[in-house]
């Protein structure tokens, strides 16, 4: 095992931190700052209809796809060197995707950009989690890493829309290699995680479920574009659960499985991934039907439509800071069941939504408590994993929530997306609500978490 390099001093801790947040900051910002540049693409490129959407949603299917295998591939060699890598990728892809001659090129692009996004994210908790040893630090450091990172949730539609309107799409993929180049300006002292290079690699474990999260959010995806009885959504739903079948029984057979039923075992993670695919269903499928319905129903320019967004978007750059010092002070147990609970009172709200044009008062209460669904429910299921997991398995068990979330992201825009209505969208929320917070509570009835 090589030596380790000592650990950041205090000093350069905050810009190690920066470095590490900025870095994942670019991974949210992709995933939405894409959308309002949507019209512009069509106008630019003249892709065929079908193809439109995956100018946006490949990034999604490749992200989710390759998650848990980012984080296994972190942990084995080693996640400093993982997150600079693909942050390098990063930066070079982003190039690649702006000079695109065509949307088949474009498409590609984003695919291999979600790549380095699963490399980044899994790689870059994993160094937080080395920095923050103490449980209770490292709560609130993934609560304030949380919030400087939703400033690419925030950010994306409102600057892509602007960079929209002053030089067209491809300045939306231009902004990303100067803040990769800052980020490992300001990472420049990462610290260097022990290596676990005598685990073996659980190569069968892998395949599976790397193919089975890719091809359920395919489906899901292609569920919310040519309607849920569309063979394209069916096909690959049913080949992802077989994916998934097929992991239960190849990992009793194996020494070191892919995701270690130590990990499924503890209360606190199986909570947290359940709270997490339920808040990602509902805060990031909230703002897709909101980014649609307001530049249809009042037809906004991109850039105001970003605006539009800033109530459900720019809590996510404030409320993590709290929610980290609140799960370190309580625990994650009432935090989780605070956001579940809060997803359930948006869909009250949006199911009182009705007419053409409800109350905008009505529309800004439903936006803020979708945000404090994502603003609870996201930094607390991290925290508790984060605190829960065996530091051994810091990245697999980041890679393994963080393809959950992007699988119940990938099915909220399917569903809300497919639905457009405000109510019945509404309605979908409620009852998907109130199923998280029944499996939340009964899941750490008899735990202290």
């Amino acid at each position: 095992m090589p030596a380790q390099a000592p650990a950041p001093s205090r000093r350069h801790a905050k810009l190690t931190f920066a470095g590490i947040a900025t870095g994942n900051l670019l991974v949210l910002l992709d995933t939405s700052i894409l959308n309002v540049a949507v019209p512009d693409v069509q106008k630019s490129l003249h892709p065929a209809t079908a193809a439109l959407p995956w100018a946006v949603d490949a990034y999604t299917v490749v992200f989710a796809g390759l998650l848990l295998a980012g984080g296994v591939i972190a942990d084995r060699w080693g996640a400093r060197r993982v997150y600079a890598a693909a942050l390098g990728l990063f930066a070079a892809l982003s190039a690649v995707c702006a000079a695109a001659p065509n949307v088949g090129a474009l498409i590609g692009g984003r695919a291999l950009l979600g790549a380095a996004g699963a490399g980044l994210v899994p790689a870059s908790l994993a160094l937080l989690i080395h920095l923050n040893p103490e449980p209770a630090r490292r709560t609130r450091a993934i609560g304030a890493w949380t919030a400087l990172s939703g400033l690419g949730a925030a950010a994306g539609p409102v600057l892509g829309g602007a960079l929209v309107e002053l030089g067209g799409w491809r300045l939306v993929f231009l902004v990303n290699p100067p803040i990769a180049v800052a980020a490992l300006l300001l990472a420049r002292r990462l610290p260097v995680p022990p290596l676990r290079a005598t685990r073996p690699l659980d190569r069968p474990g892998l395949a599976l479920s790397t193919a089975g999260l890719a091809l359920l959010t395919f489906g899901l995806v292609e569920a919310g574009i040519e309607g849920w009885g569309s063979p394209r959504a069916l096909v690959p739903i049913v080949a992802a659960l077989l994916c998934f079948v097929a992991v239960a029984v190849v990992e009793r057979r194996v020494p070191a499985p892919v995701l270690p039923p130590a990990l499924l075992a503890l209360p606190k993670v199986r909570a947290a991934m359940v709270a997490a695919a339920v808040s990602c269903f509902a805060y990031f499928g909230g703002m897709y039907l909101f980014a649609v319905w307001l530049q249809h129903t009042y037809d906004l320019t991109p850039f105001k439509a970003g605006l539009a967004s800033l109530p459900l978007a720019f809590p996510v750059c404030v409320m993590p800071f709290f929610t980290g010092r609140l799960v370190a002070r309580y625990g994650s147990r009432p935090i989780l069941l605070t956001g579940m609970s809060a997803s359930v009172v948006s869909g009250v709200l949006l199911a009182l939504c009705t007419g053409h044009h409800p109350p905008l008062p009505l529309i800004l209460a439903a936006e803020l408590t979708l945000a404090a669904t994502g603003t609870l429910s996201i930094p607390g299921a991290a925290a508790a994993v984060a605190v829960s997991a065996p530091p051994e398995y810091a990245a697999t068990s980041q890679g393994a929530l963080n393809g959950i979330r992007q699988a119940g992201s990938a099915l909220g825009v399917a569903v809300l997306g497919t639905l457009g209505s405000l109510t019945t969208s509404g309605y979908v929320l409620i009852g998907i609500g109130l199923l998280a917070v029944l499996l939340v509570a009964n899941a750490t009835a008899a735990h202290d978490i």
